[in-house]
């Protein structure tokens, strides 16, 4: 569901923005709600399996999700979405977790890295299937599709969970939780995403205090985690310098891809007029090349350590970035954007099982849920800010471009496209006069590639500093193994 879900979203956004009439700062928070909610909560998730069970949290947030589900497939408008995708969010904070840490639960750390990469083969099959059926969805039907197909699927979650999924928890913890640190969490996280979508062009007066604010909530959150007695997070995993190193990783490397593939398909259907259907496609060789490569992938760490696979892959992805700035408007798939993609998925298969295989077995095993949860919150957290972030670079960009475009639009023109983002890189759908919108259109297409050609650069920049990260500071194989043994049973 969440591999489906969070690549047929994306696909879907361009139509349902002109669906809903949303703002860009709307659409944003169609992806921004389900994601806060998601990252500040995850911790909570892996640490109730930990405490309750993991298959019964797991199960409590399929449900969640899917009831959620129902809710965004018949909302009428983009607040009552944004509303119903945060508990969307709150069902994934438990769902996301909880599926690894039964994994790690339950496979030695000899057997622990293929059966994490089947994991991700797995994922990467629903997330190949995400963007076709959404790109379908939307086009031949209905958007709404996206969300309704989730339902079905929980049914068969349920039912199989039940029947072949044995339970498991860690009966030497206490039961009680930090609500308080959770509470703080999304607090932070929530006041400094909005403070960065207001901080687009034109900036708001208000998100200036409101990412102070955010500061602050942070602060205190690491404050109180630090004494906290029972925190979200056990502060001796962290102990482990490779596991550090390895969440650092992570939120430089999934920033950058976070952020990136929100604004792709704005690209591929608003500025080179793919359809939606298409749009998924041109997204498959990624994603297959990720199924493909999953079980060889998972093995590495075994084989090779750490060092080299998440080195290599982060730079390949890198590559990768470049290419998607530079396709360019009007040229073929095959020659734009088909070789950033095949970059993009050569370097995600090389690195994604092994980091996720040294972020696990570099935490004791009774630290399993909260291990996972922490990645992940990182994970999602990279790809809350860094959407917020590369926004302002696209929008910022953008009106450079439009301030120094010769067509010279009228000064009201330019103010309506101010007021209506260039994020999408879509002419408003009002306030336009229709003799002006073949020039308008030409403009914002080469205002929003430059914004994009920059926030892809600055993409790339991320997943080089993360590959020279991985390079320098990560354990050789042989001091990786010996940590690994000496983690508590």
């Amino acid at each position: 569901m969440s591999g489906i879900d969070g690549t047929a979203v994306n696909v879907a956004l361009p139509v349902l923005q002109r669906d809903l009439h949303a703002s860009g700062a709307a659409t944003q928070w169609v992806v921004e709600g389900y994601s806060l909610f998601l990252s500040a909560l995850i911790l909570v998730g892996g640490s109730l399996g930990d405490h309750l069970g993991r298959r019964r949290m797991f199960l409590v947030g399929v449900c969640i999700f899917a009831a959620a589900s129902l809710g965004c497939g018949v909302a009428q408008t983009s607040a009552q979405l944004i509303a119903v995708r945060c508990i969307q969010g709150i069902g994934g904070a438990l769902l996301v977790p909880e599926s690894l840490a039964l994994i790690t639960a339950f496979f030695d750390e000899k057997q622990r890295g293929a059966a994490i990469g089947t994991w991700s083969g797995f994922l990467a099959a629903t997330m190949a299937i995400g963007p076709l059926l959404g790109g379908w969805f939307v086009q031949a039907l209905s958007w709404r599709l996206i969300f309704f197909i989730n339902i079905p699927i929980a049914l068969a979650i349920v039912l199989i969970a039940l029947r072949y999924v044995p339970e498991s928890r860690d009966k030497d913890v206490t039961p009680r939780l930090d609500w308080t640190g959770a509470i703080l969490a999304t607090a932070a996280l929530g006041a400094l995403t909005y403070a960065l979508i207001s901080l687009q062009p034109p900036a708001t007066a208000a998100a200036y205090p409101i990412l102070a604010a955010g500061v602050a909530l942070s602060i205190l959150f690491v404050l109180l985690e630090r004494r906290s007695r029972n925190p979200m997070v056990p502060l001796e995993i962290f102990k482990s310098s490779d596991f550090t190193i390895a969440n650092v990783y992570t939120l430089l490397l999934y920033a950058a891809l976070g952020g990136a593939f929100f604004f792709v398909p704005f690209n591929l259907i608003n500025v080179q007029h793919y359809t939606p259907f298409a749009a998924g496609a041109a997204l498959l060789p990624m994603i297959v090349l990720m199924f493909a490569s999953s079980r060889w992938s998972g093995g590495l760490v075994t084989r090779l350590g750490a060092r080299i696979p998440l080195t290599v892959g982060a730079f390949i992805a890198g590559c990768g970035f470049i290419a998607f700035g530079f396709t360019g408007v009007g040229h073929s798939y095959w020659t734009s954007f088909f070789p950033a993609i095949v970059l993009l998925g050569i370097g995600t298969s090389t690195f994604v099982a092994p980091l996720t295989t040294t972020v696990m077995n570099s935490a004791p095993s009774e630290h399993a849920g909260s291990a996972s949860g922490v990645n992940n919150a990182i994970s999602r957290v990279a790809g809350v800010l860094a959407i917020a972030i590369l926004g302002i670079v696209i929008v910022a960009s953008a009106h450079r471009a439009v301030q120094h475009d010769d067509r010279a639009l009228p000064v009201a023109v330019q103010r309506t496209l101010e007021s209506q983002s260039l994020l999408s890189g879509r002419v408003p759908d009002r306030a336009i006069p229709q003799d002006l919108r073949p020039a308008v259109q030409r403009t914002v297409t080469s205002a929003f590639l430059a914004g994009f050609r920059n926030a892809m650069l600055l993409s790339a920049a991320l997943a080089w500093i993360s590959a020279l990260l991985a390079l320098i500071a990560l354990r050789p194989k042989q001091k990786l193994s010996a940590v690994s043994k000496k983690a508590p049973p």
